[in-house]
């Protein structure tokens, strides 16, 4: 009997999650504090009204176990650009333009070289997002954080602080219909599924190959595929939106394509179908090997899990398809219609001949 592989098995449990988060409903007291205005909630978040018209978006965004893979690799000066694009790619969302990002590091051990490497990470990333740095904090925590290799353990997050005009944002609301769903390529895994990724790829967590391996069908080493960095799409989605009324906007992270639940909830009675995929090669060498070492990792749990390709997305009218495609590009990113809102409620995907249903 093949062995069934799962997100969950891997040590992340998105059902637990989501009855988790109910508790942050709670935070909803603290909203009468707001001192210039109602708090607006969006379909991944809230801004905060601030002055003259203006919003903030402040959210906070981890690598997670990508940090993991740098130790495997012995490379960390690319893990900062994970972090400022997961808090960054989130603050976008709304129609934010990103002011400024703060690192929260917690180490083993503030060594020299690891920290100056760190930050040629943070540096890239911060450039590539025309945002400031203006703070940050390294905790010394070895009681709590050990790593892969010793000394070299750590945990990345960040935050991210971004201003838009309240009659500029993107709000979820007036999704109908024909809409077009357009994505915008991945770099790869980018910074979500990482912890599946690791238990099928590596040997270090019980997976096929060594991390200097080059299995078919990569052009590289694996574990440099895996830690190829998150894209940042600060320019891209700005850039559009100054052409055309973005109607949503999704950052394809943890959940993947079951995100788009959330626009539903803004936006009564429509659902979406997606029927153009890509996916890097790194997508097929998981599946194929989850295989080989005798389990298998279903279609539907691979939407669930990691971006495939695209990741990121927005939801334009079809009158705008073209404009904004050509708006995207023009701003560095590879983009293509990818799907389309429908009038049929859940979340269908069309991949390979097959259809694959990960929500009704």
């Amino acid at each position: 009997m093949v062995r069934k592989i799962t997100y969950a098995a891997a040590g992340v449990d998105r059902e637990l999650r989501a009855k988790a988060k109910k508790a942050l409903f709670s935070l909803q007291r603290t909203y009468s504090f707001s001192r210039y205005g109602r708090v607006v909630r969006l379909p991944y978040g809230c801004v905060l009204p601030f002055r003259d018209g203006c919003c903030l978006d402040l959210v906070i965004e981890g690598v997670g176990t990508k940090v993991l893979v740098a130790q495997l690799a012995g490379k960390y000066d690319s893990i900062g650009i994970d972090g400022v694009a997961m808090a960054v790619n989130d603050v976008i969302r709304s129609g934010a333009r990103p002011l400024a990002v703060a690192d929260n590091i917690h180490a083993q051990i503030s060594e020299p070289a690891l920290v100056r490497e760190w930050m040629k990470g943070i540096v890239k990333g911060a450039v590539e997002a025309e945002c400031v740095v203006p703070s940050g904090e390294i905790g010394d925590v070895a009681e709590l954080i050990r790593g892969l290799v010793e000394g070299k353990g750590f945990d990345m997050v960040f935050a991210a602080v971004g201003e838009v005009s309240s009659g500029k944002l993107i709000t979820g609301r007036g999704i109908k219909p024909d809409d077009v769903i357009i994505g915008l390529r991945s770099s790869g895994i980018h910074s979500n599924g990482v912890t599946l990724a690791r238990r099928i790829l590596f040997k270090e967590w019980g997976g096929k190959y060594e991390p200097y391996d080059v299995p078919e069908p990569l052009d590289r080493e694996v574990v440099y595929t895996v830690l190829e960095p998150t894209k940042i799409y600060v320019k891209p989605l700005l850039g559009v939106a100054e052409k055309v009324k973005v109607k949503a906007a999704v950052h394809i992270t943890g959940d993947a394509y079951l995100k788009f639940e959330r626009l539903a909830l803004f936006s009564k009675g429509v659902g979406f179908e997606f029927n153009n995929f890509k996916p890097q090669p790194i997508f097929d060498l998981i599946q194929k090997t989850a295989m080989e070492l005798g389990g298998k990792i279903a279609d539907e749990e691979m939407f669930k899990t990691f971006n495939m390709g695209w990741g990121f997305a927005v939801v334009v009218d079809e009158a705008d398809k073209d404009k904004a495609i050509d708006a995207l590009e023009k701003s560095g990113a590879e983009a293509e219609e990818i799907g389309r809102v429908t009038d049929k409620p859940g979340i269908k995907i069309f991949h390979k001949g097959k259809k694959i249903i990960l929500k009704r």
